[in-house]
């Protein structure tokens, strides 16, 4: 089993560094990493050339947005199982690929999730929320959940059938798709009790107060164009995040 692992990146100097090594460093040997540059001027590209390896395919062209990046970088893979690492997360541990690909290889299903840790950006050692999702049932998407999305990964096979992420939307595609594979795809998910990506607090989506509204209402419109429910379902995701911040890792 092959893994594309997909990482957008966008002026990400900083961080990238963390990303590159955190694949690198998987001991699973079949692996490449499709890294969809969209122009960087602040030091990304150096910072990934000097980490070049056999695994990088590094293309570097302007985007119109991480949606679209995200589905150039989809269309250049050639793994049967793709997963997205954005520039500012990295894998939990060096055993992640081996735990997916087990779970792929264990079970007839079409993708497979874990849980997330969100860090602090300045020190990674430090949790600021635990993202547990728990096993998946059908039920659940009508009450707002969804899988970290940093710890999805899924045969090629979903995305040819039910295509990748609508550009349409600014901060939501990743919602919406998760939706329409879920609930019009009807596709089977295995689910791993361990955190197995990190990712760094200050995302995109809720970087201010404006970001965080337009998000509820492109949530609002995945919601309502997948057919999942409604207004009730929107602040039942909402609200599932604040246990976030006080629950635990407990396995």
């Amino acid at each position: 089993m092959k893994f594309s692992i997909v990482t957008a990146v966008f002026n990400s100097a900083e961080t990238i560094a963390d990303t590159v090594t955190s694949v690198q460093s998987q001991n699973y040997s079949n692996i490449e990493h499709i890294i969809q540059d969209g122009g960087s001027s602040d030091g990304t590209l150096d910072v990934i050339r000097r980490l070049d390896s056999p695994l990088t395919k590094l293309v570097s062209q302007q985007d119109a947005g991480i949606y679209d990046a995200i589905n150039k970088g989809i269309s250049r893979a050639t793994g049967d199982v793709i997963g997205l690492m954005h520039s500012d997360d990295f894998f939990a541990h060096d055993r992640v690929l081996e735990r997916i690909a087990g779970f792929f290889d264990g079970q007839a299903v079409d993708g497979v999730y874990g849980d997330l840790d969100y860090v602090s950006a300045s020190d990674t050692r430090k949790v600021r929320r635990h993202w547990r999702s728990g096993p998946y049932r059908a039920s659940l998407l009508s009450r707002g959940w969804m899988p970290p999305h940093p710890t999805l990964y899924l045969r090629r096979e979903v995305y040819d059938r039910w295509g990748l992420y609508d550009t349409k939307f600014d901060i939501a595609a990743d919602y919406d798709a998760i939706l329409r594979y879920l609930h019009r795809g009807n596709i089977r998910l295995a689910y791993i009790p361990e955190v197995l990506v990190k990712m760094r607090t200050g995302g995109e989506s809720n970087r201010s107060l404006a970001r965080i509204l337009h998000k509820s209402r492109e949530d609002y419109r995945a919601i309502r164009r997948n057919d999942i429910g409604g207004l009730a379902t929107l602040t039942m995701k909402n609200a599932s995040k604040l246990v976030q911040f006080v629950q635990r890792e407990r396995y």
